[in-house]
């Protein structure tokens, strides 16, 4: 690492940071750079840790003598900012003090995430990356081996959905997904039940799915507002719902996807010593 105090706050050398609230200006940018934002010391770790490279750092530098040894390895440059620079850059109140522009890992194909897999989360054109972070925080608390998000679904790397899922989006396997006419047919191949979680009629209740599950099952979770396409529940092999009590007919898809994980999953006792991300 190469430490550096930073001068400048609107040099080339923190772009990366610039205006991070602008949700649609960095779901653009950082795809299009091939980087992401990994926020605090322990997400930049856990990042780390996972086998992903940071390309800068910018920080305060109380927050030095704790990335020193992860960050050693790199070369790279740890910029040292003070807060009031740290808040001109990113236009927030960075209070967790360390921000780290990381190089995006290539993802995997569909086919290499399906082979090794028993029951997998399909995300469908999420747009909450906090309903995102959420989901990906239940698949890893549920034992789902993989999640799989859709074109148009917003982004598991984006420093919210991080934050959010508790750095479990560096635990978890993920890719995108085809179109759903291309991603189907990659399913049946793979020898995987399609359940679609949706309000209808023919809809099995998910504790009678349950029961009796098959070997291997993709369950699909459509967006905030309009739920599942009928793309999805044409093709899907079942349609799968919660049954509600008290006037409530869904529940927000987060909790939705961890309600179906939570009934699926196999009994298994509580993970030790896991970190938690504040």
């Amino acid at each position: 690492m190469r430490i550096e105090r930073l001068t400048d706050t609107a040099g080339d050398e923190v772009a990366d940071y610039a205006s991070l609230t602008d949700v649609k200006l960095r779901s653009a940018l950082e795809p299009e750079r091939g980087v992401y934002l990994a926020e605090s010391a322990k997400v930049i770790r856990r990042a780390i840790a996972a086998g992903h490279a940071p390309r800068s750092v910018l920080l305060e530098e109380k927050w030095l003598a704790e990335l020193a040894p992860v960050l050693e390895p790199f070369d790279v440059p740890v910029h040292l900012a003070s807060p009031e620079q740290l808040e001109a850059i990113t236009g927030y109140r960075v209070h967790r003090g360390a921000l780290a522009a990381m190089q995006r890992p290539e993802l995997p194909s569909v086919a290499e995430v399906l082979a090794g897999s028993r029951r997998v989360v399909v995300l469908d054109d999420l747009v909450d990356h906090t309903n995102v972070g959420a989901a990906f925080r239940g698949a890893a608390a549920f034992g789902a081996d993989a999640v799989l998000v859709t074109p148009r679904c917003a982004d598991p790397l984006y420093r919210r959905s991080v934050r959010v899922s508790m750095g479990t989006v560096f635990q978890v396997p993920w890719t995108r997904l085809p179109e759903w006419d291309e991603a189907l047919p990659l399913f049946r191949e793979a020898g995987f039940t399609v359940a679609a979680l949706a309000l209808a009629d023919e809809a099995v209740a998910l504790r009678a799915f349950a029961a009796d599950p098959p070997e291997r099952v993709a369950l699909v979770f459509g967006s905030e507002g309009d739920g599942l396409g009928r793309a999805v529940l044409e093709g899907a092999d079942v349609v799968v719902t919660i049954p509600m009590r008290g006037g409530v007919d869904s529940l927000n898809v987060a909790a939705t996807a961890a309600v179906a994980m939570y009934a699926l999953a196999p009994e298994a006792a509580p993970a030790a010593g896991a970190e938690p991300v504040r």
